[in-house]
């Protein structure tokens, strides 16, 4: 008998990935929504992580590949809840051949995984092709065996892709699923939405095209592909819109839930505004988890957009109360198998969730109000000034400001938004030389119209300087005084200003100011206002005026420790490149004095032997004293020298190059040492995740080194005391303290349940007879998950398999916070049509939780102990009438 078709998002997505890896595609984990392209803000696509193998600037990982992308697109997001399949986070199952197979297996793949594997009739499919694409055609319709009336010919703009004006491009092939084919053959017209969806593209990759738009077959021609795993979830589920499947309904339950509504009983607005949270609540679980924070900038705006739309929907139907947490919970919950790393990043998550929720909640209570008034007044539309009043004085998006507007019929007149926009710009910067110092700070306005500071530090420690401009206690001045807090602009400095991730330098300026009162500057941090240079510090004797002459001499101490530092960030990637991956590149670093950081991307973690190995060939490389070699040149020739640039950053037409030769060779503008032995020696601190596909190793070098060591030996002696131990004991000490522990713990958890069945056997008395049932509803404090399920199924068997036992309770009476339901079924309530799981899911909502299990024997739990007994009671009163 043949295997049934996958049916839920999880099957569906693991039937194709194990069919193409069973035709040698090689696996590959979904990459980063934050993308390694510069040129796009988000991953929008399933083929995005493989532009670069398909222009030839990377090697393909493998002939064959395939994958399930995680992707976010936001163009369309007005529509997000209003058709049956927009939406902003969507996965995208691909089938990929980098110069491999081509047309033919392509086609035959996908008809035989459609009709196959999601066992698809042929009657329900149809396929497009572009059309000039004869080739397509003939193997759909003589080699598959597809209707020729069920293959569309289709113009360019549907079916032909191209990576840009130029560049590799090719037709495309698309199959389409018919929810009607008995309305026949004839005259298919597939921008029917209602009748057609389409679920799978083939894009062959075949031309090259030039400037002048003349197309050249390409030496290698490749394959790539999209199934959308949400459409082919609603087909398979057969349900009305990608919203009912299995991937997104859990969280519209949920959100309908936290609003105290039935999804299936409402109208249509308040059902699309359900649609949205459930959307853009997958969204922004995954954006978060991949590194992104709420922001007014790039992907953080996109995010912060998203989360607000939630909220507002969630508002618009009568949830009262912050929920992005729970929605986050259920997110996480619902994605967690698929993506793990959701669940490693939850904290992070839901701590950014209810940040920017609480932050938003304001913004919109001030917004919302002002609206109000704006709209009791009936106009004919929002003027620009109104709707740049709301954005400006009281930071309310206009995206939010158009749905409003919209929902009462009315729009908002863009270009007078546009033009108010406008003149602010004009007023800010007619004020920028005198008043205005409320929309950037003093020292930026100062620093806006001197020269570049002249840097002497690569060469010099100690040099004379001009002062050329003062900032006191965040004030523009001319003169400051001892105690003064202030940000001194020198014509040259010898002082590194904060970059590259590397800290600014710390030192004093002094002179001898005009009183006879020698000067001192005690310099905390300098900074780069572009090409300025800023001096920040205090003044702890004398006085500085703009115009004086001052003597700047740099901390060589702290120096030398953050050239040693950034020379072993250097060395690190060296040896990342060298052990785990030669593909790997920089996401980020910090260079401080007593420390460094390095990010970098890598799908995986570091183990703990590449970690030793990469400690080892870095303290080599120190110990054989190589000399660095820093020179500028142009950065074409830097480039084919094989100098290391950070990806996405912009750089000179002439760029520093600093060379370790034979080891490292990257584009640098930081202090470094001139021999690696002045390092002296490396140890890497710790290895960790900081976003999906962005590893971390925190290291230290040089002096710091010894520092951390003594730290380490300090720890080392007081557990050796404290375990009357020497050093090479106390591992095993710790271990056998640690088994005794857990045995000590098995022993109380065995205890507690004994315990539990004590107490449970006198509530045998309370069951009372539902018919031909027993039924037993009772709350049992002070016990724990474990100790309740005994509980439970000892008073079912005691009962017989007609008994249907409820039991809840709170395991700490002083913690309201915590609430556990415990239901077991007998045989007889089973066969009733009754389950544990799903009944006790139910019933945990009333507090505020939710759980599940076998339909024997279930657990859930809850936050609100004060709704326990009206728990306990709705289960009482659901189980009488079910069993009666």
């Amino acid at each position: 008998m043949a295997a049934a078709a996958p049916r839920t998002g999880a099957e569906i997505r693991a039937a194709f990935l194990d069919f193409y890896e069973q035709r040698g595609h090689k696996p590959m984990a979904s990459a980063s929504l934050v993308p390694e392209d510069p040129t796009v803000l988000l991953t929008i696509a399933g083929m995005l992580p493989f532009k670069p193998v398909f222009l030839g600037q990377q090697q393909r990982p493998a002939p064959r590949a395939t994958s399930s992308q995680k992707c976010i697109r936001t163009n369309d997001i007005e529509n997000v809840g209003r058709t049956a399949r927009h939406h902003t986070f969507f996965e995208m199952l691909g089938n990929f051949s980098f110069g491999d197979y081509f047309k033919e297996q392509a086609i035959q793949w996908a008809w035989e995984l459609s009709t196959g594997v999601f066992g698809l009739s042929p009657k329900n499919l149809v396929v497009s092709v572009f059309r000039d694409d004869d080739e397509a055609e003939a193997i759909w319709r003589d080699g598959v065996g597809v209707n020729p009336k069920r293959i569309i010919r289709m113009d360019e703009a549907d079916n032909f892709w191209a990576s840009g004006p130029t560049g590799p491009c090719g037709p495309c092939s698309e199959i389409y699923y018919d929810f009607k084919p008995e309305l026949g053959d004839d005259g298919i017209d597939l921008e029917d939405d209602s009748r057609f969806i389409e679920f799978y593209n083939l894009v062959f990759m075949q031309y090259n095209r030039d400037a002048e738009g003349t197309l050249t077959p390409l030496a290698n021609r490749n394959i790539d592909t999209g199934m959308g795993l949400e459409r082919m979830a609603q087909i398979l589920q057969a349900v009305p819109n990608n919203y009912e499947t299995d991937l997104i309904y859990p969280l519209i339950e949920t959100a309908a839930s936290l609003a105290g509504v039935e999804y299936k009983a409402l109208d249509e607005k308040a059902k699309t505004s359900l649609k949205v949270i459930g959307d853009h609540s997958r969204a922004i679980t995954q954006l978060i988890c991949d590194g992104v924070t709420a922001s007014n900038l790039g992907r953080g705006y996109i995010l912060r957009r998203l989360l607000r739309r939630v909220v507002r929907h969630g508002r618009l139907l009568g949830i009262d109360k912050p929920f992005l947490i729970a929605m986050g919970e259920a997110s996480i919950t619902l994605m967690q198998s698929a993506y793990p790393q959701l669940l490693e990043r939850r904290e992070v998550i839901l701590a950014e969730l209810a940040r920017e929720e609480a932050r938003f909640l304001e913004t919109l209570e001030r917004g919302e109000k002002l609206l109000a008034d704006v709209l009791a007044a009936k106009p004919k539309q929002i003027s620009g000034e109104q709707a740049f009043e709301l954005y400006d004085t009281y930071g309310f998006p206009l995206e939010l400001t158009e749905e409003i507007a919209e929902e009462h019929g009315l729009t908002v007149d863009l270009e007078g938004f546009e033009a108010a926009m406008e003149a602010q710009r004009q007023r800010a910067k007619a004020a920028a030389v005198s008043i205005d110092l409320t929309l950037q700070e003093a020292i930026d306005q100062v620093a806006g119209g001197l020269e570049a500071t002249a840097f002497r530090g690569y060469e010099l420690l100690e040099h004379s300087s001009s002062v050329q401009a003062l900032v006191v206690n965040g004030e523009p001045a001319e003169r400051a005084v001892a105690g003064d807090s202030v940000q001194v602009v020198l014509d040259t400095t010898p002082f590194y200003g904060e970059g590259g991730g590397q800290v600014g330098d710390r030192g004093v300026l002094s002179g001898d100011g005009p009183d006879g009162n020698g000067l001192i500057v005690a310099i905390d941090a300098v900074s780069r206002n572009r090409s300025v240079f800023v001096h920040s510090g205090r003044i702890e004797r004398g006085t500085l005026s703009v115009g004086d002459v001052v003597h700047g001499q740099v901390d060589r101490a702290c120096r030398r420790r953050a050239q040693a530092n950034h020379t072993a960030t250097h060395l690190l990637q060296a040896a990342l490149k060298q052990v785990v991956d030669p593909g790997i590149g920089q996401a980020g670093s910090l260079v401080d004095f007593d420390r460094l950081r390095f990010d970098f991307h890598c799908p995986r973690a570091v183990t703990p032997a590449e970690l030793e190995q990469i400690e080892s060939l870095i303290n080599g490389w120190i110990s054989e004293a190589h000399s660095l070699e820093v020179q500028e040149m142009a950065i074409e020739k830097a480039k084919a020298a094989g100098a290391v640039a950070m990806f996405g950053e912009k750089y000179a037409d002439v760029v520093r190059v600093v060379d370790v030769p034979g080891v490292s060779m990257e584009l640098c503008g930081g202090t470094h040492v001139t021999n690696t032995a002045e390092i002296g020696l490396f140890k890497i601190v710790s290895e960790s995740g900081v976003a999906a596909g962005i590893r971390r190793i925190e290291a230290v070098a040089g002096p710091a080194v010894l520092a951390y060591l003594n730290e380490r030996d300090g720890v080392v002696k007081q557990l050796g005391e404290r375990f009357k131990a020497q050093p090479g004991e106390i591992v095993e000490r710790v271990v056998q303290l640690a088994d005794e522990l857990k045995a000590s713990q098995k022993a109380l958890t065995a205890a507690r349940e004994e315990l539990a069945l004590a107490k449970s056997a006198a509530l045998v008395a309370q069951a009372v007879a539902v018919g031909e049932h027993q039924l037993l509803v009772a709350r049992l404090d002070g016990v724990e998950g474990g100790g309740l399920q005994s509980a439970a199924q000892g008073l079912v068997d005691q009962l017989g398999d007609g008994a249907a036992v409820v039991i809840g309770g709170l395991p700490d009476s002083a913690d309201l916070g915590k609430v556990i339901l415990v239901a077991a079924f007998g045989k007889a309530v089973i066969a009733k049509g009754q389950q544990a799981g799903k009944f006790i899911g139910g019933i945990a909502k009333a507090c505020g939780g939710g759980g599940g299990g076998r339909p024997n024997l279930a657990q859930a739990g809850g936050r609100d102990g004060a709704a326990l007994d009206g728990a306990l009671e709705q289960a009482r009163t659901e189980l009488t009438a079910a069993l009666g």
